[in-house]
């Protein structure tokens, strides 16, 4: 997958949507804005997450996605959740869901809404699996596949921040 151009010259907005924002989408914005700062892109890409629903609004991610990502020397603490505002579409170039129910949540793919791992080289089109009732191995398979589809979009954001 390509990601669409910027809407503004020099700056990328993308968005992460899970179901609570507590797992998968927080895992993936600490995990990109990690990936854009030692790409240099942290100046250029702002990153947001949030949930189709409101369950969890200004509470910190799981403790074991936390923990997860911690273990891998990531900061989690920053992170309060919050709900998908269907403005969003419009605020930002590229909106990723989590998965296929994320996605009709969100009204389905378009130009600039997508799959997160529509960009994972190893499971594109593929559901990021909802970790939330199993155990610490779900917390670690969806890190890794957080990391890998991470490590593709910085390459599909700076191709399309300097495509020259």
């Amino acid at each position: 997958m390509r990601v669409p151009p910027p809407r503004h010259p020099g700056h990328y907005s993308v968005a992460l949507v899970c179901l609570g924002n507590i797992c998968r989408s927080p895992t993936a914005h600490v995990v990109l804005e990690a990936r854009l700062a030692e790409a240099g892109l942290d100046d250029r890409v702002s990153v947001r997450s949030s949930g189709t629903g409101d369950w969890h609004v200004g509470r910190p991610m799981d403790q074991r996605a936390a923990a997860t990502l911690s273990e891998a020397g990531y900061d989690p603490s920053r992170h309060r959740a919050r709900q998908y505002d269907a403005s969003w579409a419009d605020e930002h170039d590229l909106v990723l869901a989590m998965d296929h129910e994320n996605l009709a949540d969100l009204g389905g793919r378009s130009e600039r809404v997508a799959l997160f791992r529509d960009l994972d080289p190893v499971g594109t089109g593929e559901d990021v699996p909802d970790p939330y009732y199993g155990g610490a191995d779900g917390f670690a398979d969806v890190l890794a596949m957080v990391e890998r589809t991470s490590d593709a979009l910085v390459a599909e954001l700076s191709t399309a921040l300097d495509p020259g």
